[in-house]
């Protein structure tokens, strides 16, 4: 296939942000062919006139659970305990795998339709069920298992040793890993350190490097976590981690809130790319130091954590609270500013991930992965003074009329192709209920029902 996509305002994100005032954009087969401007060819098979549309990169969610999206709004407005203990492991705990498939395929419309089309999973359950919706859905994904070897707490099911949680890991990654075209890929995954005994971590990294992955995890997600490091391992998170020799280029640290000045260091030393998700963060985590990160050079990019902690599943939101939060408690209104948000949202994404080299930016040779923006699809986003400043600050999801990945069309027109939206959203609703009722979650009414 040939696609030529004309007369568009495209905006590169590669290394010198080029940006091009009615270019044109070639797709040949699941590559950009050609961009900028040129002679366009006649034999294309779809032409697409662009005009007063914007074509970027498609966004990339570098943490989310994608298992958790049909619990979304069941722990609001609880303490973090309560999140965890009488709701979350509830739910996870009683999940089946095709309730991982129903849950992933719902979260992958909701991406879809977002402009989203690499996500990174800390661990689900079932990597089958994730695995055989993403495939469907036509996204990327890093997928990983929730792996934890002891703690306070945990369900019966989830209680397994350090050998046998990277047993299952390494038969999920034998199965998986490299499927789907490439599109579905396998990493190690492990909680946090609440949960992982340094065994776990260490062997965790091991493997990881032996087939050439990362490892996603939790880190320094709260502040009683380090406080809880600090009692049983002598130091804060980051700095034990940096002991044990962990800290590594292919490590995604998501929230990564709780950190002193030495430990961005830390980061910036051993190239930890760190997961930055203001929403899920504001609910009782707090401010990671952001700022601080980008000065030293860290790759920070964004992610929206999973639907009990953010409910919005959506990239567009999140570099809109970024834009803000920031500015807010620091009290600096040049600081994070538009375009390092929107580098943050794809690029950084993609070299989070370690896919820098296939995606990310729109550049001759990488993978046609991409989004087409109306502006003036309503009056949200209009007039257009500054177009990066909007797409951070004005964009929502309803502007994306377009979303593609490895140059095949997942949404046209705000339309899914790849999956039944009607379809997956009954199945959803079915799913989450049944898995309430065998895990016996029961919410408080908020106002008299009558």
């Amino acid at each position: 296939m040939k696609i030529l996509l004309k007369n568009a305002m495209i905006i590169t994100m590669n290394g010198n942000r080029e940006v091009y005032r009615e270019g044109d954009l070639l797709i040949q087969d699941d590559k950009i062919a050609k961009l900028g401007h040129f002679e366009r060819p006649a034999d294309c098979d779809e032409v697409l006139d662009c005009s007063g549309k914007y074509i970027m990169p498609s966004l990339v969610n570098t943490h989310t659970h994608t298992s958790q999206q049909l619990a979304r709004g069941l722990a609001d407005d609880v303490d973090l305990l309560t999140w965890l203990r009488e709701r979350i492991w509830p739910y996870e705990s009683n999940m089946t795998e095709e309730d991982s498939y129903i849950s992933t395929l719902l979260f992958c419309a909701e991406q879809i339709k977002a402009g989203c089309t690499s996500v990174a999973e800390p661990g689900g359950q079932f990597v089958s069920g994730m695995a055989k919706a993403v495939t469907e859905a036509g996204i990327r994904a890093k997928l990983a298992k929730s792996v934890m070897d002891c703690g306070e707490g945990l369900p019966p099911a989830w209680q397994h040793s350090a050998d046998e949680e990277l047993a299952k890991e390494e038969e999920d990654l034998k199965k998986y890993h490299n499927t789907a075209d490439g599109r579905v890929q396998v990493w190690f995954g492990i909680r946090t350190i609440f949960n992982a005994t340094d065994e776990l971590i260490l062997r965790s990294k091991e493997l990881a490097d032996k087939y050439g992955v990362g490892v996603h995890m939790h880190i320094a997600e709260a502040k009683s976590e380090v406080e809880y490091a600090k009692e049983t391992r002598g130091c804060t998170t980051v700095t034990h981690l940096n002991n044990l020799g962990f800290l590594d280029k292919n490590i995604i640290a998501a929230h990564a809130v709780w950190l002193t000045n030495e430990e961005v260091e830390m980061f910036r030393d051993h190239q930890v790319k760190v997961s930055h998700n203001p929403a899920s963060a504001m609910r009782v985590l707090g401010f990671a130091k952001i700022p601080r990160m980008l000065r030293e050079g860290v790759c920070v990019a964004l992610g929206t954590d999973g639907a009990p902690t953010n409910n919005r599943m959506n990239m567009v939101d999140e570099m809109w609270v970024t834009s803000l939060i920031h500015k807010g408690w620091r009290l600096e209104p040049d600081v994070v500013k538009a375009q390092e948000i929107l580098a943050m949202a794809t690029i950084n994404g993609a070299k989070a991930v370690g896919d820098e080299a296939l995606y990310g930016s729109l550049e001759e040779g990488k993978k046609a992965d991409l989004i087409i923006i109306n502006p003036d699809a309503g009056p949200d986003m209009v007039p257009v003074h500054d177009p990066i400043a909007n797409l951070v600050t004005s964009m929502h999801s309803t502007n994306i009329e377009c979303t593609m990945c490895d140059g095949k069309w997942l949404m046209k027109d705000r339309k899914l192709l790849t999956i039944d939206e009607a379809e997956i959203i009954r199945a959803g609703k079915e799913h989450a209920a049944a898995i309430c009722r065998r895990g016996g979650i029961h919410l408080p009414d908020r106002f008299p029902v009558r």
